[in-house]
């Protein structure tokens, strides 16, 4: 590895690593763009595809988001904008879990489906599209339902799940799941002009209360639908929420949920807490 180091420090501009002596790397060593990324992330030096990420990420903090593995629990509306953004951010390792295909009522809001992609496998394109712009970056695709019988396995290695799903019953499931693994868990929720984000840490029960009067059917989503804007505007907050999980930093949606309403353009912070000593004070 003297000599790939060595390579690298010789066409580092500043403790930048253009991408194309990354790629010369590749090529000349024989190695993996993820192994090329993580010699250049351990020696303090940073790939100058997140040079605009600096003021906010530090390079030892690229690192840790490189280090880090994230489920993304749903390909689809939501799940395709938060794959693309960690992809993007620079988090090492994704498992995308979806058993779907796509189809054509899919084409106006799901950012890895085309014409063209219809009928194919979502985890298939996110891989593809991952594997586009970010090499680096290794997704693994898991053509399959979560449910709890496979839950602990598909979550193994996990530092984070993300809820893309379109099911309450799954999203209970898979709350379940990440409590008993430990795992963080950011939600998020959508339909038509409206949407909810938060963050569920081990021994939390935000999601269960969002749902408690939850009966069998479908979610909103299957009466409101969703245009494209929704689901790009709470993926972001929730891959925000994910970027602050890895990185130990800033303050998270952990007992409160953010209820948006782009209609009206208005955002409501709701407290769990604060709603509990209402109800025992009434």
């Amino acid at each position: 590895m003297d000599a790939v180091l060595q390579y690298l420090w010789s066409k580092a501009e500043g403790d930048l690593v253009p991408w194309s002596a990354q790629s010369e790397a590749v090529r000349q060593f024989g190695l993996s763009y993820g192994q090329v990324e993580s010699l250049i992330l351990e020696k303090g030096l940073l790939p100058a595809r997140y040079q605009r990420n600096r003021t906010t990420v530090s390079t030892i903090e690229q690192r840790q988001l490189f280090n880090s593995r994230v489920a993304v629990i749903g390909c689809g509306g939501l799940g395709g904008y938060i794959i693309e953004e960690l992809a993007r951010l620079g988090v090492g390792q994704i498992v995308a879990i979806d058993p779907d295909i796509f189809e054509e009522h899919n084409l106006n809001r799901q950012l890895f489906s085309s014409p063209h992609a219809l009928g194919k496998p979502k985890v298939e394109a996110a891989a593809a599209r991952v594997s586009e712009i970010n090499p680096a970056v290794n997704l693994v695709p898991v053509q399959e339902a979560f449910t709890t019988a496979n839950g602990k396995q598909l979550l193994q290695g996990v530092t984070v799940a993300v809820d893309a799903l379109d099911s309450i019953a799954y999203r209970l499931e898979l709350a379940e799941v990440c409590s008993e693994m430990d795992i963080p868990m950011v939600y998020g929720a959508i339909g038509g002009w409206y949407g909810h984000v938060a963050t569920q840490l081990p021994g939390d029960t935000t999601i269960q209360r969002t749902y408690r009067n939850w009966v069998e059917g479908k979610g909103i989503e299957k009466q409101l639908g969703n245009p494209s804007f929704t689901p790009a505007v709470v993926a972001s907050l929730q891959v925000a929420e994910v970027c602050k999980i890895l990185l130990g930093k800033g303050e998270l949606l952990r007992h409160r949920k953010l209820s948006i309403d782009l209609l009206e353009m208005e955002i409501f912070d709701v407290s769990y807490a604060a709603l509990a000593e209402l109800v025992r004070a009434a």
